[in-house]
């Protein structure tokens, strides 16, 4: 009886805190969201910021003293901007979560595996070379194809090489990463020249081009695959201890992890086709998230999805403040403070 009323209160406990820590993250992406259309170059207070959200969603509610300028500034360019940022940011950290369950590997990253590379190769393959055969969906098709390849053959390589540890197949992922870039870079070269400009913004990552009618896109597939993810929390967290184990309970431990790395690849291929290749976010987050909550995916996956949001919005913050009016890539600022952090994990696991 004494047991079942300590294992009570410890989840009652855990609960409140998973709640707490949502609702806080909540409030900080609110305000993330809206320090970041209220900054830039050319600021915007926040009351304006509200006032013209709100007549947007009910129009002639409040009253309208703000010029057409910074209606556009606002509308039309920071908070489809900022709202890319969340997306993509809680995309990335859902994906890195999934493969460190997948892959047992606290590394891995979709970054690392190359799936990132792979998508920006079907990116700039469609911008200079094939055209916008099927409309806007071209770009986020050759991306999604690209880091669907750039993750089988990293499968191949690693069964190829016997890399079937945990670090190997990051080493194999390093590596096909390399040989993808090479292949982009070949691409650019035999690009046109007035026209391979455009593709540094796949390369550095950015998220300067957000346009409204862009977002369904992210959104659809964010949330169709994100919820496919969170369905499969338990398998994810069997996946974590061992395959042995998870055979064990009955899952199909091989179909499974390819079916993650696929997702993973619809996922981080859609991000790539509308924001370049934003590396780190996937690796740091988790881990994080970790600290705060645990590690049951039940938990992991949609708070490492709010927090990755604010910090890829504060990443765009600095990006965009840092060096006004010019933007800097974020794939800068992130990488950055993934290298940092990068460095630290090592150490962590070291000790």
């Amino acid at each position: 009886m004494a047991m079942k009323q300590h294992t009570a209160q410890t989840h009652g406990k855990s609960s409140r805190g998973l709640w707490i820590t949502g609702f806080l993250g909540v409030v900080a992406l609110l305000g993330s969201l809206s320090i970041a259309v209220s900054v830039g170059a050319i600021a915007v207070p926040l009351e304006t910021v509200w006032g013209i959200l709100v007549n947007k969603i009910a129009p002639r509610t409040v009253t309208i003293d703000w010029s057409a300028g910074r209606e556009a500034i606002v509308w039309d360019i920071r908070l489809p901007r900022a709202i890319l940022a969340c997306f993509v940011g809680a995309g990335l950290a859902v994906v890195g979560a999934s493969l460190q369950a997948v892959t047992r590997n606290p590394l891995a990253d979709p970054h690392l595996l190359g799936i990132s590379a792979g998508g920006a190769f079907g990116a700039i393959l469609a911008l200079l070379h094939t055209g916008l055969f099927i409309g806007l969906l071209t770009v986020p098709l050759l991306a999604f194809l690209g880091s669907l390849g750039a993750t089988l053959i990293v499968l191949a390589v690693s069964q190829f090489a016997s890399a079937t540890s945990a670090d190997r197949l990051v080493l194999a992922g390093v590596a096909v990463s390399f040989i993808v870039m090479s292949a982009a870079n070949v691409l650019i070269f035999l690009g046109d020249p007035r026209a391979t400009h455009t593709v540094v913004f796949w390369m550095l990552g950015g998220l300067g081009l957000a346009q409204w009618n862009q977002l369904i896109y992210l959104a659809v597939t964010l949330l169709g695959c994100g919820t496919y993810l969170w369905l499969k929390s338990g398998t994810l967290n069997a996946m974590t201890v061992g395959d042995e184990t998870a055979t064990t309970m009955g899952i199909p431990v091989a179909r499974f992890r390819l079916t993650v790395f696929v997702i993973g690849a619809l996922i981080t291929g859609v991000i790539v086709a509308f924001s370049g290749i934003i590396g780190f976010v996937g690796l740091m987050i988790p881990h994080i998230v970790r600290l705060l909550v645990g590690g049951d995916y039940h938990r992991l996956l949609p708070v490492s999805a709010l927090f990755g949001a604010v910090f890829l919005v504060w990443a765009d913050i600095i990006a965009r403040t840092i060096m006004a009016p010019d933007d800097m890539p974020i794939g800068i600022v992130t990488g950055l403070v993934g290298g940092v952090f990068f460095v630290w994990l090592l150490r962590r696991r070291i000790r």
